[in-house]
């Protein structure tokens, strides 16, 4: 089943009865309480058409007279189908699944859903897909999708860098609850921040996104939903460890301590101790490390006065050591004895999100966003060194209404951020502070059978990039059944942390140029862009089981950028764009249900991405042009007690991808003009014990495929030939895994 996405849950809007069902969905109880259920299915039977409930339980499904059986599901509960032959408000009771003799599951929620409505191009992958994979961060949790492309960032730390519609993560705006999160000093390694267990959902939305959100999106967005304290399970309790050494462990604690006040405690660690070295170049292929992640999480909601609010606080500790085996900082840092590096940063953040939706105008509703964050980093790269702290604050207020009617809706608001950077790169110190001031407006025509279309504008005054319009456009239409045509046009534009973007750098003997031009972000002007796109979603069914295929193209044109230029190896440059520097991609997608319970999911891509580097313009290095994707999934049937069986197996296959020129170095030391084709293979088997137990075995890279010579000059890592930045492939080779989940139900 397929369902309307609703992007900000906290502040829903709601169709009114000309054209809508709208209601709350309760759990039931003695009393008959109005305890709202959260996240419960609305859809209705045989068609496309269905939403889920908000945090308070509400709903707003639209109305169509070739539909009258609405049906509600909510895990634990029974389902219940109800007649409804004209808009109206529906306030209903879910009872529990255990007054039952027996329960039948009729639908499960898709793993990974799209819209069909929607003006936006969005795609929701639900915590059942994140288990599909060992998913230990956010960074691994896009495996098993082909919207984003994950690849390998450098030779050293095991990071994956996660790439949309040819663009690398810091044209992408990361937010976590539709908060700015992964930005700034945790662009490189703030993925792996988040533990996957703390996802419940994660939103993708391609093109341009919502002047709500900000105007730094330029490819797209990802938007983190996080577990709720009052549906999360009460004990929740994840191992993980893998034959690198990796270990780790995942407890969340969920106690509803009143009707309205609920907590949860999530605590995330993981260590790796043990020096591994499978392609014997001397370096570890991943890096010792030792995180400890808490977090205290607060939920308030009152239906009945329309308040819902949550409270987060969180501390990290994370420590890296990469490098030579046999490395010791406590004798070797800062010597040539062995080369290695450190990595340490801790990160205290804190957010807060209100809502208000007016009890008697369920259209109406405003929304309140806050949050903090202090983030320092200290580290050394052999003999280079990069510290970074940065503090930054960030609020925004909502305003959601109507014009005349349902099918007109506003949203208006003002936000404010800071940022203040204090970086250490080498000896040489970069300290700036960031403050904008923005206000937004953003209209909304809504026509479920032909058109609708969102237009936004957004106007923001920054210290450093000026006075500037940002302006956004998103339209759908329905041609046919099934069928959902989009279109999308967007500027956005950021300013670039040249130093925190680009980190691997300083595992390297290049040198840094900076051709600076006056501007004000490091000497360089703001980036600009243009991003535009057309898609087209269709739904089908063959042989009675459902299917949808889908081909999207979008393309990124940069008015001004900050070019990275890795072409000479005893340098990298960085410069404002001195010609054109554009990106170009095709996606062709088709899923189906060939078997019961067997779904098929199939990729292509196509990127054309070039920039005017110093030496003309190029194809972005270290990019495939074309890569291929699938993923088979099969799931037994449950029976009565939870036991189930689950299959899960991923193949991706990448083009030959360009290089960068390494002609200046000695010919034992030069690469090829481009690297060979590969594929990997990743795997998992989960089985399901009962409802409260499972264990998983999972293999990644199954085929051992390894990057040949992944450090120049491995043998001489004080020369100047030394380079850990080249990367288009695994390092580590073969990597089997195994893990539990316990919960307490």
């Amino acid at each position: 089943m397929k369902k309307i996405l609703i992007l900000f849950s906290w502040f829903p809007l709601f169709l009114n009865a000309q054209d809508a069902v709208q209601g709350m969905i309760m759990e039931a109880n003695d009393e008959n309480k109005h305890i709202g259920l959260a996240g419960a299915s609305v859809y209705w039977l045989n068609s496309q058409i269905g939403t889920i409930t908000n945090d308070d339980g509400m709903f707003s499904i639209p109305y169509s007279g070739d539909y009258n059986k609405l049906i509600i599901s909510f895990v634990g509960f029974r389902t219940d189908t109800l007649t409804i032959n004209e808009p109206k408000m529906v306030h209903h009771w879910l009872q529990s699944s255990n007054q039952l003799d027996e329960v039948v599951v009729e639908k499960e929620r898709d793993a990974v859903e799209k819209t069909f409505f929607a003006t936006q191009n969005v795609i929701t992958v639900n915590s059942a897909e994140l288990l599909k994979a060992a998913c230990c961060n956010l960074s691994e949790s896009f495996e098993t999708n082909p919207a984003i492309d994950v690849n390998f960032n450098d030779a050293l730390t095991g990071t994956r860098q996660i790439q949309m519609l040819g663009l690398t993560s810091p044209y992408l705006l990361i937010t976590q609850e539709n908060i700015p999160m992964v930005r700034g000093a945790s662009q490189t390694y703030g993925l792996t921040f988040t533990p996957g267990t703390w996802v419940e959902s994660i939103q993708i939305t391609k093109g341009a996104g919502s002047v709500v959100n900000g105007y730094e999106s330029i490819s797209g967005q990802i938007n983190t939903e996080l577990q709720k304290p009052l549906t999360d399970i009460p004990v929740f309790v994840n191992g993980y460890a893998n034959v690198n050494g990796r270990l780790e462990l995942n407890t969340h604690l969920n106690k509803k301590l009143s009707d309205k006040w609920s907590t949860g405690l999530y605590i995330h660690g993981n260590r790796r101790d043990a020096e591994v070295d499978n392609n014997d170049d001397g370096f570890l292929d991943n890096p010792l490390a030792n995180q400890i992640n808490i977090q205290n999480r607060w939920q308030f909601q009152d239906p009945e006065k329309g308040w819902v609010s949550f409270f987060n606080v969180r501390f990290l500790n994370d420590e890296k050591q990469v490098g030579q085996t046999g490395f010791n900082p406590d004798t070797d840092q800062f010597t040539t004895n062995v080369w290695g590096s450190e990595i340490d940063t801790r990160r205290f953040d804190g957010a807060l999100k209100l809502g208000y939706v007016f009890p008697e105008i369920p259209y109406q509703s405003f929304g309140f966003q806050a949050s903090y964050s202090n983030h320092q980093q200290d580290s050394y790269y052999g003999f280079n060194r990069y510290d970074i702290d940065h503090e930054s604050i960030y609020t925004n207020f909502l305003f959601n209404s109507i014009i005349d009617n349902t099918k007109n809706k506003f949203k208006a608001g003002i936000a404010f951020a800071y940022d203040g950077y204090d970086e250490l790169v080498n000896n040489q110190p970069f300290r700036r502070s960031d403050r904008s001031t923005g206000a937004f407006l953003e209209y909304s025509y809504t026509n479920l059978e032909k058109v609708s279309f969102t237009a936004g504008l957004r106007f923001d005054t920054h210290n450093r990039l000026g006075n500037f319009f940002t302006p956004r456009f998103h339209i759908r239409y329905t041609p046919w059944e099934k069928g959902s045509l989009r279109g999308s046009f967007g500027l956005g534009r950021r300013a670039a942390n040249i130093f925190a973007e680009n980190q691997r750098l300083f595992a390297s003997s290049r040198t840094i140029q900076l051709q600076t031009n006056g501007g004000n972000v490091y000497g360089f002007d703001a980036e600009r862009a243009m991003n535009f796109g057309v898609s087209f979603l269709q739904g089908f069914s063959l042989f009675e089981r459902p299917g949808n295929f889908s081909v999207d193209f979008y393309r990124t044109d940069f008015d001004n950028q900050v070019v990275v230029d890795w072409e000479n190896p005893r340098e990298i440059t960085f410069s404002n764009l001195d010609g054109e520097s554009y990106a170009n991609s095709l996606q062709v997608e088709l899923n189906h249900e060939v078997l019961p319970k067997l779904e098929l999911r199939t990729a292509y891509k196509y990127y054309d991405v070039k920039t005017d580097y110093q030496t003309g313009l190029l194809q972005k290095p270290l990019q495939a042009r074309h890569r291929f994707f699938a993923n088979l999934g099969y799931n037994t049937e449950p029976t009565a007690n939870g036991s189930q069986w689950r299959f899960d197996y991923t193949f991706n296959a990448l083009g030959e991808q360009r290089l960068p020129n390494t002609s200046a170095n000695p010919v034992a030391l030069q690469l090829g003009d481009f690297a060979d084709g590969y594929s990997l293979m990743n795997a998992q088997v989960t089985k399901v014990f009962s409802k409260k137990f499972e264990v998983y075995v999972g293999g990644e890279n199954l085929t051992n495929f390894r990057q040949p010579n992944p450090v120049l000059g491995a043998d001489d890592p004080f020369g100047t030939n030394f380079d850990t930045t080249i990367v288009y492939g695994p390092i580590f080779g073969r990597m089997i895994y195994a893990g539990f989940r316990f919960k307490s139900i």
